[in-house]
Protein backbone atom coordinates (compact mmCIF):
# COMPACT_ATOMS: atom_id res chain seq x y z
CA UNK A 1 0.00 0.00 0.00
CA UNK A 2 1.35 3.46 -0.86
CA UNK A 3 2.36 5.81 1.93
CA UNK A 4 -0.28 8.39 2.72
CA UNK A 5 0.31 10.90 5.50
CA UNK A 6 -1.03 14.07 7.06
CA UNK A 7 -4.43 12.49 7.76
CA UNK A 8 -7.18 14.89 8.78
CA UNK A 9 -10.92 15.09 9.25
CA UNK A 10 -13.30 17.87 8.38
CA UNK A 11 -13.52 20.84 10.71
CA UNK A 12 -17.28 20.16 10.67
CA UNK A 13 -16.85 16.77 12.33
CA UNK A 14 -18.95 16.68 15.49
CA UNK A 15 -17.46 13.62 17.18
CA UNK A 16 -20.28 11.25 16.21
CA UNK A 17 -17.89 8.82 14.52
CA UNK A 18 -19.55 9.02 11.12
CA UNK A 19 -16.75 10.58 9.16
CA UNK A 20 -13.80 9.78 6.98
CA UNK A 21 -10.24 11.01 7.05
CA UNK A 22 -8.36 12.34 4.07
CA UNK A 23 -4.59 12.08 3.67
CA UNK A 24 -2.09 12.99 1.00
CA UNK A 25 0.74 11.10 -0.66
CA UNK A 26 2.65 10.68 -3.89
CA UNK A 27 0.10 8.24 -5.35
CA UNK A 28 -2.88 10.50 -4.71
CA UNK A 29 -5.40 11.28 -2.00
CA UNK A 30 -6.16 8.64 0.62
CA UNK A 31 -9.61 8.18 2.13
CA UNK A 32 -10.26 5.99 5.18
CA UNK A 33 -12.89 5.30 7.83
CA UNK A 34 -12.15 7.11 11.07
CA UNK A 35 -13.61 4.25 13.14
CA UNK A 36 -11.62 1.52 11.37
CA UNK A 37 -8.24 2.89 10.32
CA UNK A 38 -6.70 -0.60 10.38
CA UNK A 39 -8.95 -1.65 7.47
CA UNK A 40 -6.79 0.38 5.11
CA UNK A 41 -7.65 3.17 2.74
CA UNK A 42 -8.65 3.98 -0.81
CA UNK A 43 -6.34 6.00 -3.03
CA UNK A 44 -7.99 8.43 -5.43
CA UNK A 45 -5.96 10.01 -8.26
CA UNK A 46 -5.67 13.82 -7.88
CA UNK A 47 -7.69 14.66 -11.01
CA UNK A 48 -10.65 12.55 -9.88
CA UNK A 49 -10.41 13.89 -6.32
CA UNK A 50 -10.56 17.49 -7.50
CA UNK A 51 -13.56 16.68 -9.73
CA UNK A 52 -15.30 15.03 -6.76
CA UNK A 53 -14.69 18.03 -4.48
CA UNK A 54 -15.84 20.42 -7.22
CA UNK A 55 -19.09 18.47 -7.63
CA UNK A 56 -19.63 18.39 -3.85
CA UNK A 57 -19.38 22.17 -3.76
CA UNK A 58 -21.85 22.44 -6.64
CA UNK A 59 -24.38 20.24 -4.82
CA UNK A 60 -24.34 17.53 -7.49
CA UNK A 61 -24.85 14.74 -4.91
CA UNK A 62 -27.70 16.34 -2.95
CA UNK A 63 -31.14 14.88 -3.39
Amino acid sequence: MSHIGNWRTSTRTQGQGQCVEVGFGGAGIGVRDTKNRAAGHLIVPPRQWHAFVRDLKRGVFES
